[in-house]
């Protein structure tokens, strides 16, 4: 190959990786450091986790907003009971495990009780709403978020209680200000 077919054909290559990565989701994910969006609404969450029991994130408002999914959804915690409001200490211990396995078999999921970008697309298939206020939802209720103008999500303190207008950054940092019982 001449030198000139092979610039032509590394111009072409590059051109590809731009494109490529000028089409990629526009949501961002763990390296944001917090539940992102931005565009639609329904593909804001595809791209973020994974939380588990025992993970770097298991303490952290990114839990106590997918812990809000789960009280949404009525999911079943281990005592057969559905996932309560007070279940919501953003800290995913056994009884989050637990209902995240039962919601992730009733999507027909693999149920490993990790929350990953599977997971993660079927909830945000449940949001409805626009930069502002977003409602998931869910079978038993629907909840309220808010994703900011900067594409961030939030959601109400359970500590503060519903109403409290006390709204927290879903964030990935290994903290959480939500309540943890014996905290």
């Amino acid at each position: 190959m001449s030198i000139g077919k092979g610039l032509v054909a590394l111009a072409a290559c590059a051109a590809l990786g731009v494109t490529a990565l000028s089409t990629s989701p526009a949501s961002a994910s763990i390296s944001q450091g917090v539940v992102f969006g931005s565009g639609t609404i329904t593909d804001d969450w595809g791209d973020e986790g994974p939380l588990w029991a025992g993970g770097t994130y298991q303490l952290s408002n990114a839990v106590g907003l997918w812990q809000y999914v789960l009280w949404a959804e009525g999911a079943t915690e281990q005592n057969g009971t559905a996932f309560d409001y007070a279940d919501i200490d953003c800290d995913f211990g056994p009884n989050t495990t637990y209902a995240t396995k039962k919601l992730q078999t009733r999507w027909g999921l693999g149920a490993d009780g990790a929350v990953g970008s599977q997971t993660f697309s079927i909830a945000d298939n449940h949001l409805r709403g626009s930069t502002g206020e977003v409602t998931y939802f869910g079978r038993a209720r629907a909840v309220t978020f808010v994703r900011t103008s900067a594409g961030s999500y939030r959601f109400e303190n359970p500590e503060a209680g519903l109403g409290s207008n006390l709204w927290e950054t879903a964030t990935y940092r290994s903290y959480a200000t939500c309540f943890v019982p014996g905290g």
